[in-house]
């Protein structure tokens, strides 16, 4: 019986895509988007200080009326802001969708080139040592063994529930 070697190899996907011209600009596009849209959120704030600072003077001088009618001006103006701001960094947020838009492609053809590199060079794994917690960027399907854990839990590979 001869031993049976698994090659692994490892990728730092930071140094890779700081290498990459598109990611720096793409990475630059994304600053300068989010940069505008944060002066936008903290102009909206800034005006509704003003028309608080604005009511609180004025208050002795309004009617209970005027008063309502002015807190209710300043309270949907920040509904208004914190629905933009929500609306632009929030997780789905445009910045989000925005990122995805411009990295995305990035990232899958450095993903594409690392399986391509791995192939190439017969490795089985090939890890990211870039990221927090250890990621597998490409693994042989050699050995892949989910459909043996499946059989030995009791179940068919490949009848997945819906």
């Amino acid at each position: 019986m001869g031993a049976f070697a698994q090659k692994f190899a490892y990728v730092d996907t930071e140094y890779i895509l700081k290498h990459l011209p598109e990611y720096k600009s793409s990475l630059n596009e994304l600053n300068v988007a989010s940069q505008q849209w944060q002066a936008q959120v903290d102009q909206n704030f800034v005006e509704i200080d003003k028309m608080y600072k604005a009511y609180q003077a004025d208050q002795v001088l309004l009617t209970a009326d005027m008063r309502k009618r002015r807190e209710n001006d300043i309270i949907e103006k920040e509904k208004e802001a914190k629905d933009f701001q929500r609306r632009i960094f929030g997780p789905d947020g445009e910045l989000f969708q925005k990122r995805g838009k411009l990295l995305g492609p990035i990232q899958d053809k450095v993903t594409k080139t690392i399986t391509e590199v791995a192939k190439g060079k017969q490795l089985d794994f090939i890890f990211d040592k870039s990221s927090e917690a250890t990621m597998m960027i490409y693994a042989s399907s050699n050995y892949d063994v989910s459909n043996d854990v499946i059989r030995l839990l009791g179940f068919k590979p490949g009848t997945i529930l819906k």
